[in-house]
This record gives structure tokens, C-alpha cells and sequence, in this order.
């Protein structure tokens, strides 16, 4: 996979931007608030249709934007032909296209464009809130999944319904209960997917994750990673089992629920943890302890998309290589060198391992343009 080319029309502090001639790394220079994370963060949003720094669309749209909107445009070639992606931002919504047909739904055009980031605030995926690392398990899966993201919206929009119907019958004896029963139906049919596929997709992370931090800490540490789910075993996929099980939880906790006003079994209160040695790397693990663990996270997601896809994500890097020792730098960097399209954020070469990338295509970014 390689991103050819990028256009960007009043997405954050850009006017106009078109960068051709991109090479397989891409090295973005400049300092501090220039646009350097804009740019990184576009490619993000056309691959995902959402920003990793914000859930708010229109704070991706440029305050003087002609229309109210903002646009992100690419080519990318894959191993069954090239494709253009547009991705239009507006206050009404976001419309998507590939080779200039619109899709009908946005969960048909994610995957056109497969992304791994890397950036400083990935290592609360690590020792940050169980939201982050639910958020991480979607976001990536997603990608890779299609159907995921479907039952993941359906999921949300019933766990919605459910919250109000929820707090409306708090001391009412049976008026509403049978919905509610209507409501747990949805809510197990499409929580039960998630779980089942969250749970197979750690299992390979698992396999990369480990063989990858055996490798960074020269053998010695071993890394497990643990998904913590709100109900039934962490092991089991059985889809009538969990069911069975989800369903059963639900009944127990329906009084509670109801008192509380809200849904307090699901796949939106799992957890992931993890586990360096035997101890859990969130609460007994060193910052280099878990800053390792991240880096073992993100290049796990490498090899796992090209094994579930057949071709290489295009890796982001941003601001991230200057916070890696001499040796990680260099773990890093020999990963995907030569397998996979890079794009690297810094402020200057000098905290950089430059001889080994002195083949970098140079890019220069000062207040929104970019000269190379």
C-alpha cells in the first residue's frame, strides 16, 4: 500500500496543499505548531473518517473555510489497482468517494486506505482509561473489518435507547419492561459480534505483540496481553454461549441498571490489560516498561493488518522517533524500512538515527505550507 499523493483544501491551518513525489519514508520537518500533526492527522482521517485528536469534525474545518467545509484527497496504490479517495468535512456531515463514486455508508469506505499511527499519546493506551484502549480495539479493527464498525454503530445507537429507557423507568413497577426486554435483544445481538471479534483479534495481536517485545528487550521480558470482558470467560467465542451469558447478566444486573440509570454490562465496559513478566504493565510497569509495550502494540498492528489484508499499512510517526532511546529508534526504523511507506514528524534531524534515514524524502512544513 503507498500513498502516492495527498491534497488537502482547508483542513486545519491549510489553505491549498498538493505534495507529489513521496517516497517510500517521508521525513516532515518543522517546528512546533506549523502543521506538521494536521498533516499526519489528514492521512489518519481519510483512512479512519475520524481524527485521533478530536471527536468534533469541525474543529478539522479551517475558521474561514469558503462553504463550511474542508477536503482531503489522495491517491493510493493497492495490489489490485490504484485508487482515488475524497473525504468532504461539513457541518452536515462527511461524504466519502472512491474513484468518484460516493459510498453509501462511511463503514464502506474505511479500509480503502489501511494506517497505523504512532504518536507520543499512544502510551495511554498502555497506562491510560479503559475508553482509550476500547477506543484503540475499534479503531484498528475497524479497519481491517468492515462489519465491525456495523455492529459497533448498531451497538452504540441501541446502548442510547436503552440508557433513556433506562432512566426513565426508575420507580415504575412494570410500565416499559417489556421494551426494555425488546432493547436487550438488539443489545446482545450486535454486542455479541463485537466481544467475539475483539476477543480473535487480540489472540493474533497476542502472537506479534509477544515475538516483537522479545525481540526489543533482547529477550528479556515477555509481554501478554488480557482482555478483561464485563461478562462470560475471556476465552470463550462461542456466539450462543456468550449469548446465553450476556443475556444472563443483564437479567442480574436489571435492577441496578434501572436505579443507576444506565448500561453497566457490554462490550462498552471491557478492558484490555496488560502484562510484562507476570506483573500488570499499568500499574507496576516502568514509563520504559510501557513506552515498550506501545512500540510492541503498534509494529504487532503492522504484520496483523498485512495478515489479515495481504499487503502493508502505511505507517504515521508523529513526533514519536525523538522520544525513543538510540536502540528503540533503531528497532523501529529497521521494522519498516524497505516493507513499509513511512511518514515521520520531527522538529530536526539532530535527536533523529539519520544514517539510517538518509534515503528520506524531505518535506519542510512553516505555517501550513510545505516546501521539499
Amino acid at each position: 500500500m503507498f500513498v502516492k499523493n495527498i491534497g488537502l483544501q482547508h483542513y486545519r491551518n491549510y489553505g491549498l496543499l498538493r505534495l507529489e513525489s513521496l517516497g517510500d519514508v517521508n521525513l516532515i520537518l518543522g517546528q512546533n505548531a506549523q502543521g506538521k500533526t494536521n498533516l499526519m492527522e489528514a492521512l489518519f482521517v481519510l483512512a479512519m473518517t475520524k481524527s485521533h485528536r478530536t471527536s468534533k469534525d469541525k474543529e478539522l474545518i479551517s475558521f474561514d473555510a469558503p462553504g463550511g467545509s474542508a477536503q482531503i484527497v489522495a491517491e493510493v496504490e493497492r495490489k489490485y489497482g490504484d485508487l482515488k479517495l475524497e473525504l468532504t468535512l461539513s457541518a452536515q456531515g462527511k461524504k466519502a468517494r472512491i474513484n468518484g463514486l460516493e459510498q453509501r455508508r462511511l463503514s464502506e469506505f474505511v479500509g480503502s486506505l489501511n494506517v497505523v499511527m504512532f504518536a507520543p499519546e499512544d502510551l495511554e493506551i498502555v497506562k491510560g482509561t479503559p475508553g482509550i484502549r476500547r477506543r484503540f480495539l475499534d479503531m484498528e479493527i475497524g479497519q481491517v473489518q468492515p462489519s465491525y464498525l456495523f455492529h459497533l454503530q448498531q451497538y452504540q445507537k441501541v446502548l442510547l435507547q436503552r440508557g433513556n429507557l433506562l432512566k426513565q423507568l426508575w420507580g415504575k413497577e412494570a410500565a416499559g419492561r417489556e421494551l426494555l426486554e425488546i432493547w436487550d435483544a438488539q443489545l446482545v445481538e450486535h454486542g455479541v459480534k463485537i466481544v467475539k471479534k475483539r476477543k480473535q483479534f487480540i489472540k493474533k495481536l497476542q502472537i506479534w505483540a509477544e515475538s516483537i517485545h522479545r525481540g526489543i528487550t533482547n529477550g528479556g521480558e515477555e509481554l501478554k496481553l488480557l482482555y478483561v470482558p464485563s461478562f462470560g470467560e475471556r476465552e470463550e467465542e462461542d456466539e450462543a454461549v456468550l449469548l446465553d451469558k450476556f443475556m444472563l447478566k443483564l437479567s442480574q444486573t436489571r435492577e441496578q441498571e434501572i436505579r443507576r440509570g444506565m448500561t453497566l454490562t457490554g462490550p462498552h465496559r471491557d478492558d484490555l490489560s496488560f502484562f510484562i513478566n507476570g506483573r500488570e504493565a499499568q500499574v507496576y510497569g516502568s514509563q520504559g516498561q510501557q513506552r515498550t509495550t506501545a512500540l510492541s502494540l503498534k509494529l504487532a498492528e503492522i504484520e496483523l493488518i498485512h495478515e489479515e489484508i495481504g499487503e502493508y499499512p502505511v505507517l504515521l510517526l508523529d513526533d514519536v522517533l525523538s522520544e525513543l532511546d538510540p536502540y528503540r529508534q533503531t528497532q523501529l526504523i529497521e521494522t519498516f524500512q524497505s516493507k513499509v511507506q513511512t511518514f515521520i514528524t520531527a522538529t530536526g534531524v539532530e535527536s533523529l538515527n539519520a544514517d539510517k534515514l538518509k534515503d528520506a524524502s524531505l518535506f519542510h512544513v512553516h505555517d501550513g505550507k510545505v516546501e521539499n
